[in-house]
C-alpha cells in the first residue's frame, strides 16, 4: 500500500508515524501526489480537439495567453517548480481556432505530472503543432524550482527560462518582433 510506503519514509527520516500531527500525513501525501500528477489522465489532443472554424474574416494575427501559472513537479527530487508559461500561436490558412481556455488545459496536461522544464517546453509546443497545424508556435516558460532553492547549491531567485520557436516565430522576424512586443504590452516591470 502506497500510505504504507509513506509510513515508512516518514520512520526513515526519524519521525514517528503514529504521533497526532503524522497520523493523516500518508493518506494527504497520497491524495497530494495524485492531485498534483492528475495530467497522466488527460489526453492534449482531445484538449485541443474543440476548434472554432471562422467563416467569414478569418484571423491570421497572433493569438497569445501570457502568464499562465503553474506547478510541476521536478522528476529528480519529485519537489515543486512553479512559474508561468507564455503560449502563442498563428492560425492557419484554414483560420481554425481553440478557446483560449484549451491553452491553459493544455499547460496542466504536461505540467501536471513528473516533469523538467525543457521537456514540458517541448511537450505544449508540439501538441499545439499536431492539433493544430498553425503557421507558428511560441512556447516560453520562466520558473523557479525548489530542487535549487531549498537543497543542493540553495540558490532562492534565479529564475529558469525555456523557449521553443516555429514557423513564423522562428522564421520572420517581424513576426517575432510583434511576439516580444506582445509579451511586454502592458507590463510595468
Amino acid at each position: 500500500m502506497v500510505e504504507d510506503a509513506i509510513k515508512e519514509l516518514l520512520a526513515y527520516i526519524g519521525e514517528n508515524p503514529e504521533r497526532d500531527g503524522l497520523k493523516e500525513t500518508p493518506k494527504r501525501v497520497v491524495k497530494a501526489l495524485v492531485e498534483m500528477t492528475v495530467g497522466y489522465s488527460h489526453d492534449p489532443a482531445k484538449i485541443l480537439s474543440r476548434q472554432f472554424t471562422q467563416e467569414e474574416h478569418k484571423y491570421t494575427g497572433i493569438v497569445l495567453l501570457r502568464d499562465i501559472e503553474f506547478v510541476s513537479l521536478c522528476e529528480h527530487h519529485m519537489l515543486p517548480f512553479t512559474g508561468r508559461a507564455d503560449i502563442a500561436y498563428v492560425p492557419s490558412g484554414d483560420g481554425n481556432i481553440v478557446g483560449i481556455s484549451k491553452l491553459a488545459r493544455l499547460l496542466d496536461c504536461y505540467s501536471k505530472r513528473l516533469q523538467v522544464q525543457e521537456r514540458l517546453t517541448m511537450q505544449i509546443h508540439d501538441a499545439i503543432e499536431e492539433n493544430l497545424n498553425p503557421a507558428g508556435t511560441a512556447v516560453i516558460i520562466k520558473a523557479t524550482h525548489s530542487c535549487m532553492s531549498c537543497r543542493g547549491v540553495q540558490k532562492s531567485k534565479p529564475e529558469m527560462v525555456t523557449s521553443r520557436l516555429s514557423g513564423c516565430f522562428y522564421y520572420d522576424a517581424t513576426c517575432r518582433q510583434e511576439l516580444m512586443e506582445l509579451l511586454h504590452y502592458g507590463k510595468t516591470n
